[in-house]
């Protein structure tokens, strides 16, 4: 019984260490953390890389609930999730 809660728990920090794996993501993390909601235009210009790049990484912040996104304006704009899971904010703290 023990051992497959140690799996679950293995499981869902890989999921968490993959997420924070890339750079461009770690970066994101610390834009939104340190202002405003931004549009995923805003954030592609600060991080100089794609738009469909930038989409992608926010999707994946998004299914982790590390990010919200709010339309508003003919934009979305993406903050740090109101539900971020623990594990996330933790890390967070340390980037």
């Amino acid at each position: 019984m023990g051992m497959a809660k140690g799996n679950r728990n293995h499981k869902r920090w890989t999921t968490v260490f993959r997420a924070l794996a890339n750079v461009n993501r770690l970066k994101i993390i610390v834009m939104l953390s340190e202002g405003p909601a931004m549009h995923v235009g805003q954030i592609a210009d600060e991080l100089e890389i794609s738009l469909k790049a930038t989409s992608n990484h926010l999707a994946i912040l998004k299914r982790l609930d590390v990010v919200d996104a709010k339309g508003m304006n003919g934009h979305v704009f993406y903050s740090l999730g109101a539900n971020m899971p623990e594990d996330f904010r933790i890390l967070i703290k340390l980037v």
